[in-house]
């Protein structure tokens, strides 16, 4: 584990010092709001619908290119589902989302951006509406990680300002100990800032 730090670190300084375009480097703030559902093999479409959640964090944009920068980050978000049945039943989940993305640059205001993400469970939670009164229990059948990928559009509409919205696909089961084919999946639309 010490190793892969100090190669990360290695290669993150590296990187920085090769930095082409430094109009571009900086270290952000981004917040957002997420809809999230379940996606996958064993769900079905009307099964599940989009639930609300928020994403914030930090982020650093190191540029590579003066069109290609690449941007690690750490967010805390909220994702689940909400699930059409008669207890109106919802997942919430609290992830600590961790993105390595590739940003490329479509002149001064756009750019695209992909990379792989790994999230990290802080909790779990089940609830339903039952009877007019909220029930809900915390649940240790989520599993501990996830894994998936991110992809998205950015616009910079003034210097430091960044707008973007982004999919997440999540490509690990999000229950453990379960042949149920269920993963994360879900959008984000998300205002930051670069200093």
């Amino acid at each position: 584990m010490k190793r892969l730090m100090l190669v990360c670190a290695f290669i993150l300084g590296a990187v920085v010092v090769q930095a082409q375009d430094e109009s571009r480097l900086g270290i952000g703030i981004r917040g957002g709001v997420n809809f999230s559902t379940f996606g996958g093999g064993d769900i079905q479409d009307d099964d599940y619908s989009n639930r609300t959640g928020f994403s914030t964090g930090l982020y650093a944009t190191v540029p590579l290119l003066p069109f290609l920068a690449v941007e690690p980050g750490v967010f805390y978000s909220v994702r689940g589902t909400q699930n059409n049945d008669f207890a109106n039943s919802r997942a919430i989940l609290g992830y600590v989302d961790v993105p390595v993305l590739a940003r490329l640059y479509l002149g001064d205001s756009f750019n695209l951006f992909a990379g792989p993400q790994v999230s990290f469970l802080q909790s779990s939670r089940f609830e339903g509406d039952l009877f007019g009164s909220t029930v809900g229990f915390d649940t240790d059948a989520v599993r501990e990680s996830d894994f998936g990928a991110v992809v998205g559009i950015g616009f910079n509409p003034a210097k430091g300002l960044n707008v973007q919205g982004s999919y997440n696909y999540g490509m690990q089961p999000v229950f453990k100990n379960s042949n149920i084919d269920v993963y994360n999946r879900g959008f984000t639309i998300s205002v930051g800032y670069t200093f």
